[in-house]
């Protein structure tokens, strides 16, 4: 190993342009990250490109940051605001695309059982209704497993504001999954 790099971190590494540090992040945060982006997104295709936007600006914008201890709340950050950035373009979209894994599956005779499958569905049509804050602050605190403060500092806002936007995505949640059950 080359004495430079020893005692470095690899986010440091990434940070001045070593593209080598830079792909072991990538592939130690990708499944996260294209988790969330999914989780907010509510597509396969979205979330994908999602992260592959976050990755991209995140190695533009690498150089910049102060703190490489913040780094995984940075990079969610980005990741947020990647899927932000889909959502907005989603809009213009009218081509409904089916993930070819799925058609795979089923034209296997693979798959989730029905009721498990037909719940997802149901969860992921409700999230499609949803605010891009409230999925995203669902996602965060719920998928992911994160607590309201963590869930502030990545979204950049007060505690308060965290807590209640987390109320209002739920109470909007719940609104959206009795409008997809007919209810």
């Amino acid at each position: 190993m080359d004495e430079a790099r020893v005692g470095r971190s690899v986010v440091d590494l990434a940070r001045d342009g070593d593209s080598a540090a830079f792909e072991s992040l990538v592939r130690t945060r990708m499944d996260a990250t294209y988790r969330l982006g999914l989780a907010i997104l509510g597509d396969e295709a979205d979330a994908a490109d999602a992260a592959q936007m976050t990755f991209v600006a995140a190695w533009r914008q690498l150089p910049r940051l102060r703190d490489i201890a913040r780094f995984d709340a940075w990079l969610q950050r980005v990741a947020v605001n990647s899927c932000r950035t889909v959502l907005r373009t989603r809009s213009r979209r009218r081509i409904r695309e089916i993930p070819m894994a799925a058609v795979a599956a089923k034209e296997r005779g693979l798959g989730v059982a029905a009721p498990v499958r037909a719940d997802a569905e149901l969860l992921r049509a409700a999230i499609r209704h949803l605010s891009s804050d409230h999925s995203t602050i669902l996602a965060l605190h719920h998928l992911d497993g994160r607590p309201v403060a963590e869930v502030a500092e990545i979204l950049s806002i007060p505690i308060g504001t965290a807590k209640s936007r987390l109320f209002k995505a739920r109470a909007e949640l719940e609104k959206a999954l009795q409008k997809e059950e007919g209810l």
